[in-house]
């Protein structure tokens, strides 16, 4: 019920943040993380509503990408995936928002019968249109579930200071892709190793410094 109630307070929220008329529409939406959570808990929905895959394909940016364990395109990867016949549920936990409301990553909790597990998505907004599409998608199964938090934590990067892009290096044989918001205020590192396992780390600037705010791994998958 408590999620319910938020997702309607987040659609309330976009809908009184809407640009007024024609002037207004040729503006740049301002920042808005909550966008951002609405985005996740309308996929989601989705996924229950017309099926997992589907879901996926609908919200998926072009250059969307997944891991099975490998980096794949995602639209290229599901074209020929079947919805399940259970839809894996999910709900957001936690959304980390570039200054300028462009790029947001959200992280939370999913489950498919006795399954559970932690998720990471990437989000990238129109900044004229407001439409929201998905960069990268990354989870893993859980022991232990991660705990349901009373409130949705939303941090958005600080707007001062001259944020600058850290520059690392693949080790030999691992596939490394970066990606960052426009203003460079939200970057995030996907490394996949030969094994198949991998790494998420999204950063987010503070004012001083670029702060590691996810730090996802993922051990390769077990060998039948």
């Amino acid at each position: 019920m408590r999620r319910l109630l938020l997702a309607g307070l987040v659609l309330t929220t976009l809908a009184g943040c809407a640009p007024q008329g024609p002037e207004a529409r040729k503006r740049p939406l301002s920042a808005n993380p909550s966008g951002f959570i609405a985005a996740e808990i309308a996929f989601a929905r989705l996924a229950q509503e017309k099926g997992q895959w589907t879901a996926f394909r609908e919200t998926a940016a072009p250059d969307a990408v997944m891991f099975v364990p490998q980096r794949v395109n995602a639209r290229d990867w599901l074209k020929a995936q079947k919805d399940p016949a259970e839809a894996v549920r999910w709900q957001p936990h936690k959304v980390f928002v570039s200054c300028d409301g462009n790029n947001g990553v959200t992280t939370g909790a999913w489950q498919k019968g006795p399954a559970q597990g932690f998720f990471t998505t990437v989000w990238s907004r129109d900044p004229m249109k407001g439409d929201m599409r998905w960069l990268l998608d990354s989870g893993d199964a859980l022991a232990t579930p991660r705990s349901a938090p009373d409130f949705i934590e939303s941090k958005q990067a600080t707007c001062t200071g001259k944020p600058g892009a850290t520059v690392t290096a693949a080790a030999e044989g691992d596939d490394m892709m970066v990606g960052m918001s426009r203003d460079q205020t939200l970057n995030w590192t996907s490394v996949v190793r030969p094994d198949g396992s991998r790494s998420i780390t999204v950063r987010l600037w503070d004012g001083h410094d670029m702060t590691t705010v996810i730090d996802d791994r993922i051990a390769a998958p077990k060998q039948p």
